[in-house]
C-alpha cells in the first residue's frame, strides 16, 4: 500500500499545477513532555461469551476523531504521467509497476510525459497520539514532502505540520501540529494480538475522506516486502481488512478501539491495478511506539548492533548442521571489531535464542537486537558443533558507518592476468575456477578474498532437481565442510573427503550496498 495522489487528480486527465511551497524544517525536536501523555492499554482483547457483535458503530465513533488525513506537496524533479496520476508516486510504482511504461525509478517511457519543475500532491493518513498534536504516520507519506498539511476528521480544519523525526527502516514517521484538546488514540500491546482477532482499518483511501473497513488478523510476524532495502526492520501484522492507496499511516484498531498497527502496505496481484486484494500489512503498535519514543528523545532511532551477517535456516542446512529443528538464524559472517566477535560468535553458529526469546527466523533476531539499547548485556543460545552453547554479549550502537564491513583489502596472491583458467567440476552441474585477477575484477571481489569462483551452474543437473540450492555464477566458495579452500585442487580434495550426501559450502557474493559483500552457507547435493 502506498499513497495515491489526490482523488481529484486521479479523476481528471490533465495534471493540476500548484504553486510551490516553502520547505518545512525537519530538524529533530528535543525531549517532548507530551510523550508522557500517550495513552496505552496493554490488556488483552476481551472475548465475548454472549451473542456476536452486530455493530461496530460505537467503536468507530470512539476512534474516528483520532485518525487524520495527511496532504503533502512536493516539487517534481522527474517526468510524470498525467494520464495515470497514481503512478507518479514512486512508492506506488515500486510495488505495482506502471502499465504505461514507467520503470519504477522515476524514468517514464510512456507517451504522456510532463516537463520538470511541477508540484505533485500526495494523500495519506495519520494517527493522533497526544492531545497537543503528535501524529504517527508512514515515512513514505511525508519523506520527500516540501509541505505537510493535516486535516482533522471532526472539524475538517487544516494545520501545517512539522516533522519531528522519521525512520525509513521501519517506515514510521512522527509529525506535529500546533493544536490542543485533540482526541488521542489509545495504543494496545501488539504482542498480544492473535491471528483471528477482529480489526478495523481507518484511513483516507483514494481521497474518499475517512473510511472504515473490517477484517481479521490474518497473520503476524510477516516479513513482507522490504520497505527500505535489505536492512529494513519488518514485523508486519497481516490483515484482510480492505486497505488501499491513501490508507498509509492510518490506524488498524482492535475490537475495543485500540490501535494495534499502523497501516503501511498492500500486495496487489493485478499487474499495477492498485486495489485491495485482501492482503494488507501494518507496522505493529509496539514497534511504532518504540520508534516514536526514540524520535522524541534523540531525533533519530538508536539501535543495538550485534555485528553478524545472518541467513534463514532451511531443511538442507539444518541437516548439514545436525540441527533437530528448522529454526534459528544462521551466522554466515562475524564482522571484525564488533560485539559478536568480542563475545566469541563464529561463522556457522545458529542463534536459537536471544535474551531468552526464541529465534524462529532472521527477522525476529534483527528486531530484538535493534530494539535493545547499546551497551546492554545480553545472552544468546547458539547451536555449535552439534550442541547448544550460551554466550554473553554487550551490544554496540548501530551507526550509519558501523554497518559497513570493516575489513580492509590485503595483498593479492593469485594468478596473473591472461593465465590459463583451471576449470573443474566440483560436483555435478557446478564448475569452479581459481580466483584470479581477471575474474576477481569481474565480480568486484575484495583483494584479500580467498577461495574458488563458480563459473558455471547447470540447472538441469541432478544436483538441482530438488530445487536450486542457492548457488550461482560469481559466488566464491571459501569453505568446504568448514575447511578453508584457496585453490581448485583444495576444493576438489575437500569434496572427495566428505562422506555426507550433501556438501556444506560457505560462499561469498557481492551484495548491492555492502562494501565487502556478504557470506552465506549453501548445502549442495553431490549429484552423480
Amino acid at each position: 500500500m502506498t499513497d495515491l495522489r489526490s482523488f481529484r487528480r486521479a479523476t481528471f486527465p490533465a495534471l493540476l499545477i500548484f504553486a510551490c511551497f516553502s520547505i518545512i524544517s525537519c530538524g529533530p525536536f528535543g525531549k517532548d513532555k507530551s510523550a508522557e501523555n500517550i495513552k496505552v492499554d496493554n490488556t488483552p482483547v476481551t472475548v465475548p461469551a454472549g451473542p456476536a457483535i452486530t455493530s461496530f458503530a460505537p467503536i468507530v465513533k470512539k476512534v474516528s476523531p483520532s485518525v487524520v488525513s495527511v496532504f503533502t506537496t512536493h516539487k517534481v524533479h522527474t517526468s510524470v504521467n498525467p494520464m495515470n496520476p497514481m503512478f507518479n508516486d514512486p512508492f506506488f510504482r515500486r510495488f505495482f509497476g506502471d502499465p504505461d511504461g514507467n520503470d519504477g525509478n522515476g524514468d517514464s517511457h510512456g507517451p504522456h510525459l510532463q516537463p520538470h519543475g511541477q508540484t505533485q500532491t500526495g494523500l495519506g493518513s495519520g494517527v493522533i497520539v497526544t492531545s497537543d498534536g503528535l501524529i504517527l504516520t508512514n515515512n513514505h507519506v511525508i519523506d520527500v514532502a516540501d509541505e505537510i498539511k493535516v486535516e482533522l476528521s471532526t472539524s475538517r480544519r487544516q494545520y501545517i505540520a512539522k516533522v519531528v523525526g522519521k525512520d525509513p527502516k521501519t517506515d514510521v514517521a512522527l509529525i506535529k501540529i500546533e493544536a490542543t484538546d485533540l482526541t488521542p488514540m489509545v495504543l494496545a500491546d501488539s504482542d498480544k494480538t492473535e491471528v483471528g482477532d477482529i480489526v478495523l482499518a481507518i484511513g483516507t483511501p483514494f481521497g474518499l475522506a475517512q473510511t472504515v473497513t473490517m477484517g481479521i488478523v490474518s497473520a503476524i510476524g510477516r516479513n513482507a516486502m522490504h520497505i527500505e532495502g535489505n536492512d529494513a526492520y519488518e514485523d508486519f501484522i497481516q490483515t484482510d481488512a480492505a486497505i488501499n492507496p491513501g490508507n498509509s499511516g492510518g490506524a488498524l484498531v482492535d475490537a475495543e478501539g485500540r490501535m494495534i498497527g499502523l497501516n503501511t502496505a498492500i500486495i496487489n496481484m493485478n499487474g499495477g491495478g492498485g486495489g485491495n486484494v485482501g492482503i494488507g500489512f501494518a507496522v505493529p503498535s509496539n514497534l511504532a511506539r518504540s520508534v516514536m519514543e526514540s524520535l522524541l528523545k534523540d531525533g533519530h532511532v538508536t539501535r543495538g548492533y550485534l555485528g553478524v551477517a545472518i541467513q534463514e535456516m532451511t531443511a538442507e542446512l539444518a541437516a548439514s548442521f545436525k540441527l533437530p529443528e528448522i529454526t534459528g538464524a544462521l551466522v554466515g559472517q562475524v564482522n571484525t571489531g564488533t560485539a559478536a566477535e568480542q563475545a566469541g560468535f563464529k561463522s556457522g553458529d545458529v542463534i536459537l535464542e536471544f535474551n531468552g526469546k526464541k529465534i524462529p527466523n532472521c527477522s525476529v533476531l534483527r528486531l530484538l537486537v535493534s530494539e535493545t539499547l547499546p551497551n546492554t548485556k545480553c545472552t544468546a543460545k547458539i547451536w555449535r558443533d552439534g550442541k547448544e552453547k550460551m554466550l554473553e554479549v554487550t551490544l554496540k550502537e548501530l551507526t550509519p558507518d558501523v554497518a559497513e564491513s570493516e575489513k580492509k583489502p590485503g595483498d593479492e596472491n593469485e594468478q596473473t592476468p591472461g593465465e590459463a583458467p583451471v576449470v573443474k567440476a566440483l560436483v555435478e552441474g557446478v564448475k569452479v575456477d581459481e580466483l584470479n585477477v581477471d575474474n576477481r575484477h569481474q565480480i568486484n571481489a575484495p583483494a584479500d578474498l580467498k577461495g574458488v569462483v563458480v563459473v558455471e551452474v547447470d540447472p538441469d543437473a541432478s544436483t538441482f532437481r530438488s530445487g536450486s540450492p542457492g548457488l550461482q555464477v560469481g559466488d566464491v566458495i571459501v569453505d568446504v565442510d568448514k575447511k578453508p579452500v584457496t585453490t581448485v585442487k583444495e576444493a576438489l580434495e575437500a569434496v572427495a573427503a566428505s562422506n555426507q550426501p550433501s556438501v556444506l559450502l560457505r560462499v561469498w557474493n557481492r551484495v548491492s550496498g555492502m562494501k565487502d559483500g556478504s557470506y552465506r552457507f549453501v548445502s549442495l547435493p553431490r549429484g552423480k
